[in-house]
């Protein structure tokens, strides 16, 4: 047996904007205002649209030290003086015609605890929110149209069936006798902290409602707490002990007979919508009965007492409003039986919690991980705003991570273009709320840049308009014609039965005698079946005439009908001539309003031709002034030019001779200070020479000036090719030294940028080499040596200099590193001694000590070496500084 391989499941494809038009979310500002107890405002309100905040005193400025002030721009902004019914009006009151029109919408309140998202959305006695008002407006609209209850029946998967009459009066009738108490009135019910929500002034209602339809309104209410959902408008089973509740968000059973509440979870219907599942939805009548249930809801709402807020909401709650409508049939009498024209709108209004920083608020144990979950549940809110965002401007196609949040996948369809979505944002102007209040205007001015798909418009069921209004008039047209010719109404229904009794045979005596009469019965079935025959006569004579005046209607409806349909078509193309009247007329308005401004512009021209033209002549005449100018300019210049190179030409010659002549002067001079210096030296030689040819010695003579010597002795002595070797180095430790036959060695000679050139004789030579002034490991990779020079102050107070050498090794992970052998010091010394007079007398004193002219002794002079640094300028006409030799030891 071949088993067939197994398919994969086929992708869903995704699903179709509802149109190809698409509007940005609508974002609203509310502000607060202040309190009692708060002194510093942080809000100011700049215009309708606009507000700035102020950072507080004792904020984190910026780094100049100025406070930063923003601004932020959204649809509206409400001050703190706007009324509730001026921000319905704004609002909700658009939302609620799209409803009514088979259009969802969504609208949620957003921002910091304590900011007014509650009030905004519930408000007080007196003072309703945009929740009272939006319910009344709705039933307001469709008052007249609704149908019988339970006429429209949910079918727990997210759709709406219809039944007949006759099985919703078997469901009224059901679910009466189930009730335990008799039914009262919904105004005797109220809760006196919800009575008179709205003024009767301040009512709305919808326009363009269409009265064929059948309208019957459904009410859901759930809350997120700790990411889970639950149904407030369930019945259960109280008890005076509270449950307590587990990690989890879900109660924990104390005891058998109380059952906590289950949480409830989200499904897909056919049409891919979001919906809770096992979400009880109560079918209202009146605006105070749907209020009655909302408020029945909201007193088992998670609420608790924080340092911020007395009532602090600790869970999200969704107040779901659905409205199923279904077109009349063809006579106007009953609801369509047809599912698939039931159309069901929704309208979410969602009080969403506060963020919260649990620093402020002193949460502890359950408070923190409320907070936290409220915390995350908003996060997860932004970044779906922000990806949505991203895909919508940059053409991205990032998956958006409605799944992580219970409140973001409920409310994922409308986001991708289910309906229309606003949000109110409510802010508390307060210093304290200053971050979050930032925090909330970020995610806000993000979130207007976000657009939704635009809902269509429910299709048109295609059965005649005006059904409704014609049923009713046949039906009050057939009471008065019974009325005129005695028949029944439905006002005398009582009266028309006992007259239509008596008019029947009589019925004979029914008395019975005897157990074997066999008249007096068969009499009185004969009775009773003429009276049956006579019923069913006047029964067809009444279908006769009903279907004979029905017909009479319809055919006076269908005139009636042609005749409009042909007015309809004459006011159309009366409306189209007075279109392309008003197009003409609008094209010739246009056409003089054309030629007026090209006149205009005809003589704006002329006029500036004028002034361009007078421009041009002025211009002319100042171009011809500025030649002249320029010319007069040029010839003075040249003349200029011909003093000046005489002048020139004067000058230099005569400084010239002047130069000639100091030039003559001083080699006068200098040959002068040559034969001095000669005529010392030959008698210095002469001394010498006396010295070496005596057969003893004689005593030292008195020391005298030293004789400079000549020109050639003193010129320095020419250096080699190869530098002798410096100072004496201090090696580290001996190293092998490689041959340079085995490829060589080459250097990097790292002399920093601070080194300072002493300018002596002995200098390091390295050739081969790689001079930086910071190591880099480019250059160690392609040497094998490495010498640093160092600079420093010896302890005499003279620089040393230091020539730290090394080998380049390579390292275990790839890289370079330098291992130090041995160090050469440099060190130049300059010995200064005091200057010291030649004298006339070059005997011995009579003490026998040595005078000033001793130094002139061959011993002496040969121990004297002069120093004169390489390249310098020095003349040998210029006085040179003795210096002793150092003597090995």
């Amino acid at each position: 047996m071949i088993r067939q391989a197994k398919g994969k499941t086929p992708r869903r494809p995704p699903k179709k904007p509802s149109s190809n038009q698409k509007d940005p979310v609508g974002v609203y500002c509310r502000v607060r205002p202040l309190g009692v107890e708060d002194e510093e405002c942080c809000i100011e309100v700049i215009s309708s649209t606009t507000i700035q905040l102020h950072a507080p005193e004792g904020f984190k400025t910026n780094r100049n030290g100025e406070y930063k002030e923003t601004q932020y721009s959204f649809k509206k902004v409400f001050g703190v003086s706007v009324s509730q019914i001026e921000l319905f009006e704004n609002m909700a009151k658009p939302l609620v015609d799209d409803l009514i029109h088979g259009k969802n919408g969504l609208l949620f309140t957003y921002g910091v605890t304590g900011s007014g998202k509650t009030y905004t959305m519930t408000g007080s006695p007196g003072q309703g929110g945009l929740l009272p008002r939006s319910l009344d407006m709705i039933f307001r609209s469709i008052g007249p149209y609704q149908a019988k209850r339970y006429v429209f029946k949910t079918d727990d998967k997210n759709g709406m069936e219809v039944q007949n009459d006759v099985d919703a009066l078997l469901e009224r009738q059901r679910r009466e006798n189930n009730l335990p108490v008799p039914k009262t009135s919904a105004r005797q019910k109220l809760d006196p902290e919800i009575a008179d929500m709205i003024k009767q002034e301040e009512a709305f209602e919808a326009d363009g409602v269409d009265e064929d339809s059948s309208y019957s309104v459904f009410v859901s209410y759930i809350e997120i707490y700790n990411n889970y959902i639950y149904d407030l408008l369930e019945e259960n089973q109280e008890d005076a002990i509270k449950p307590k509740w587990n990690g989890g968000g879900t109660p924990v059973r104390q005891n058998t007979d109380f059952i906590p509440p289950q949480s409830k979870t989200l499904r897909e219907d056919q049409n891919h919508n979001m919906y809770v599942a096992g979400c009880m939805e109560v079918e209202v009548k009146s605006a105070e009965e749907a209020f009655q249930v909302f408020w029945r809801g909201q007193k088992k709402r998670k609420v608790a007492n924080t340092r911020l807020n007395r009532e602090s909401s600790r869970s999200h709650s969704v107040l779901i409003i659905k409205l199923a409508q279904a077109p009349l049939d063809a006579d106007g009498d009953n609801v369509l039986q047809d599912k698939n024209q039931v159309t069901v709108s929704q309208l979410c209004l969602v009080d969403l919690a506060g963020s919260e920083r649990t620093g402020r608020t002193g949460a502890e144990g359950t408070r923190i991980r409320e907070a936290g979950n409220i915390n995350q549940s908003l996060l997860n809110l932004r970044t779906c705003i922000e990806i949505l965002r991203e895909n919508q401007m940059c053409g991205t196609n990032r998956m958006v991570p409605y799944r992580d949040s219970k409140i973001t996948h409920l409310f994922k369809n409308y986001f991708d273009g289910e309906g229309k979505v606003r949000m109110v944002v409510c802010v508390n102007p307060k210093a304290d709320d200053y971050e979050e209040t930032l925090l909330v205007m970020r995610f806000a001015e993000m979130t207007q840049e976000v657009e939704v798909a635009r809902p269509v418009d429910r299709p048109i069921c295609g059965f005649t308009p005006g059904r409704r209004h014609r049923n009713q008039a046949f039906k009050e047209e057939l009471s008065r014609k019974l009325e005129e010719r005695g028949g029944p109404t439905d006002r005398d229904i009582p009266s028309v039965i006992s007259s239509v009794v008596h008019s029947l045979p009589p019925l004979p005596s029914c008395e019975l005698t005897d157990p074997y009469d066999d008249i007096t019965l068969p009499r009185l079935i004969e009775a009773l079946q003429n009276r049956y025959r006579i019923r069913q006569m006047m029964i067809d004579e009444y279908h006769q005439a009903a279907n004979m005046m029905k017909s009479l209607l319809q055919e006076v409806d269908n005139n009636l009908i042609s005749k409009e349909n042909f007015i309809h078509e004459q006011n159309g193309k009366l409306i189209e001539k007075d279109k392309i009247i008003q197009n003409n007329k609008a094209e010739i308005e246009r056409l003089e309003k054309k030629n007026k401004m090209q006149e205009h512009k005809i003589d704006i021209l002329q006029k500036t031709t004028k002034i361009y033209e007078e421009d041009k002549r002025s211009l002319q005449q100042e171009l011809e002034t500025r030649d002249q100018r320029l010319q007069r300019e040029q010839s003075e210049k040249r003349r200029m030019e011909q003093r000046m190179h005489g002048v020139v030409s004067d000058t230099q010659h005569k400084w010239e001779k002047e130069c000639d002549r100091r030039v003559n002067a001083m080699q006068l001079e200098m040959q002068n200070k040559l034969w001095v210096k000669d005529e010392k030296l030959k008698q210095l030689k002469a001394i010498v020479t006396e010295s070496k040819t005596s057969t003893r010695p004689d005593p030292p003579p008195r020391q005298t000036q030293p004789k400079r010597p000549s020109r050639e002795e003193r010129l320095p002595a020419k250096r080699s090719a190869s530098p002798s070797p410096g100072p004496t180095a201090t090696p580290v430790r001996p190293l092998h030294r490689r041959s340079r036959s085995a490829g060589g060695e080459k250097w990097v000679d790292h002399k920093p940028t601070s080194s300072l050139d002493l300018g002596t004789v002995l200098q390091p030579v390295i050739p081969n080499a790689i001079q930086v002034s910071a190591p880099s490991e480019k250059a160690l990779s392609k040497c094998d040596r490495y010498v640093l020079t160092h600079q420093e102050i010896a302890s005499d107070g003279e620089i040393e200099t230091k020539l730290i050498k090394g080998e380049v090794i390579r390292t275990r992970g790839g890289g370079q590193a330098v291992q130090f052998t041995d160090i050469e010091t440099l060190k130049q010394e300059l010995t200064t001694i005091p200057s010291r007079k030649r004298k006339s007398s070059e005997g011995k004193p009579a003490n026998g000590a040595q005078t000033d002219g001793a130094w002139t002794d061959t011993e002496t002079r040969c121990s004297v070496a002069v120093e004169m640094r390489a390249g310098s300028k020095i003349g040998p006409g210029y006085e040179h500084h003795g210096i002793t030799k150092r003597r090995k030891p």
